[in-house]
């Protein structure tokens, strides 16, 4: 098993703090794992709410969890019974009268909360903690390049070769479309949504234009919000949003879009080898999102993340506004080990004067590049944030 402290840590502080975490993140991400792991340290109950056995348990929810107050209980795979976030609400606060306040219940979901509005009910009651794929802060001894081509997807990342990770991920990705799209939104067309996953990794970190893939699908504009929403909520795909400044140019309004774990990406363009990824063209979009998703993991808390990018070609990758304590770091992302900076980096740092940029690169040293920008490897850069936890 694959430990994976960041996480760890994260849920071990938010037990502290509320009653209820919901852990959330895609199917197969390790939620399970993460989660039997920090039961196995106090007296506990596991319920996987997928097997009937267990759901019957809950027939009479108020009885048989207040027989188990004194544990944590985790409950897996809460979409199945959305019903019982009302009842958790009422146990909740029962045991804040009695004695029995935090870390009771750690949730487990396989969609975002935003999907699970049944979470409303616990509004003050709950802390709520994504689980991505697995990050090179949690596998540098597996190497970059392997976590990079394979995604962090536990069964992928950890096959016997790169065509057995290949078709573990082309499994999963039909299996989210045969059954997680028709559970959560019934309406939908998988074969649409599925074309338009493949569509967003062929634009990997391009700008949405929704008119465009409306018509390359033969859909509504209006379809294309849902589809994506859809996929934003199965946490499958991020939209980073445009950072908006104090200035009289014109910016850039729509959001970019990126398949946020980028072994799905490969798997989506049927690429299988690092020789196949290097020679194709998404290949520096590809390690953009794959730096991007590493970099917002390790971020603190209540970062808001963003990119910069004016008419006149003004542009920086993602914009970290950290608050006062930290400020604003300007992060340009470069598939090369002689990285160059260009006049639109330049001209972005003007607009938006950050207090750090770095040019995250594929290379392993670390040196400055000009007296206010600064080439570092991904590994320094996750320390850098790590250290202001």
């Amino acid at each position: 098993m694959i430990k994976r402290p960041l996480a760890h840590n994260k849920i071990e502080k938010a037990l502290k703090r509320q009653p209820a975490v919901a852990m959330i993140g895609p199917r197969q991400v390790g939620k399970t794992t993460l989660a039997k792991s920090i039961a196995q340290d106090r007296p506990s109950i596991y319920l996987d709410l997928e097997r009937a056995e267990d759901r019957a348990k809950l027939s009479s929810p108020r009885t048989y969890l207040k027989s188990h107050q004194d544990k944590l209980v985790v409950l897996d795979e809460i979409h199945r019974v959305p019903e019982l976030f009302n009842e958790l609400r009422g146990i909740i606060d029962e045991g804040r009268e009695s004695g029995h306040g935090n870390g009771r219940f750690l949730i487990l979901g396989s969609a975002s909360m935003d999907l699970m509005q049944q979470s409303e009910t616990l509004a003050g009651r709950i802390a709520y903690i994504d689980l991505p794929p697995l990050l090179y802060t949690d596998t540098q001894d597996i190497g970059l390049n392997t976590l990079w081509l394979r995604g962090g997807y536990p069964r992928s990342l950890l096959a016997a070769d790169d065509e057995d990770s290949f078709d573990n991920r082309l499994d999963f990705i039909r299996s989210y479309l045969d059954r997680d799209v028709p559970m959560f939104a019934p309406r939908m067309s998988a074969t649409s949504v599925g074309n338009l996953w493949t569509m967003l990794a062929h634009g990997q970190g391009g700008l949405l234009n929704s008119s465009k893939l409306a018509g390359n699908l033969g859909v509504s504009s209006p379809a294309i919000s849902r589809y994506l929403d859809l996929l934003t909520d199965l946490l499958l795909v991020r939209r980073l949003p445009p950072y908006f400044t104090n200035t009289k140019k014109r910016l850039v309004k729509a959001p970019k879009t990126y398949v946020r774990d980028s072994g799905l990406v490969h798997a989506l363009l049927g690429i299988e080898s690092r020789d196949e990824l290097l020679g194709h063209p998404v290949v520096g979009s590809s390690w953009e999102g794959f730096v991007i998703e590493n970099i917002l993991s390790a971020a603190p808390r209540r970062t808001q993340a963003s990119f910069y990018r004016s008419s006149a070609g003004a542009e920086i990758d993602l914009v970290l506004n950290m608050g006062a304590k930290h400020g604003v770091w300007a992060i340009e992302i470069k598939l090369s080990e002689a990285p160059s900076t260009s006049k639109g980096l330049h001209s972005a740092m003007i607009d938006i004067q950050p207090d750090k940029t770095f040019i995250v690169y594929s290379g392993n040293d670390r040196y400055p590049k000009t007296d206010s920008i600064e080439v570092i490897p991904l590994s320094d850069l996750l320390d850098e944030l790590l250290a202001l936890h």
